[in-house]
């Protein structure tokens, strides 16, 4: 019988992380489309989203909610690295450094800061600092994530 295929996509378990260990997710533009389906969704009808001829903002051209480059690079990172191996995000903090229009192209660095594992069930509390770049290499959004990722089957 032939040996089962890997498995494509598959995050990292707990026990293929250690502290210091570094990770960059691929890019993803961020259209208007994105913008007006977010903010249509989540109620974030705030005037400098959905007017595009406000002039009394801080923030030239379409800006996205902060909470959108977030989930975008969430989106990212759920796809590369967590994917079928985590099981809880714990905790967030997160720092908005520059503001992220329609158009800009973002990407992030992760440096895993902490594996910590539990005393049961082959898990681990993994830290991470993610800094949010954009096409120009200038950071955009810190956040460190707190998650609950388990271990190799076995």
């Amino acid at each position: 019988m032939p040996p089962t295929p890997t498995l494509l996509g598959q995050g990292y378990y707990w026990q293929d992380l250690e502290k210091g260990q570094r990770f960059r997710t691929f890019r993803r533009t961020v259209t208007e489309t994105d913008i007006v389906n977010f903010i249509s969704t989540t109620g974030m009808l705030e005037t400098i989203f959905i007017d595009a001829t406000y002039e009394h903002g801080a923030i030239r051209g379409r800006p996205a909610p902060g909470a959108l480059t977030y989930g975008l690079i969430e989106g990212l990172l759920m796809q590369g690295m967590v994917q079928g191996t985590g099981l809880a995000l714990l905790e967030v903090h997160k720092k908005m450094l520059a503001p992220v229009v329609a158009g800009d192209t973002i990407w992030a660095e992760v440096e895993v800061t902490e594996v910590r594992p539990t005393s049961r069930h082959n898990r681990a509390v993994v830290s991470s600092a993610i800094t949010v770049h954009n096409q120009h290499g200038d950071a955009v959004m810190q956040y460190t994530a707190v998650r609950m990722l388990a271990g190799r089957p076995g």
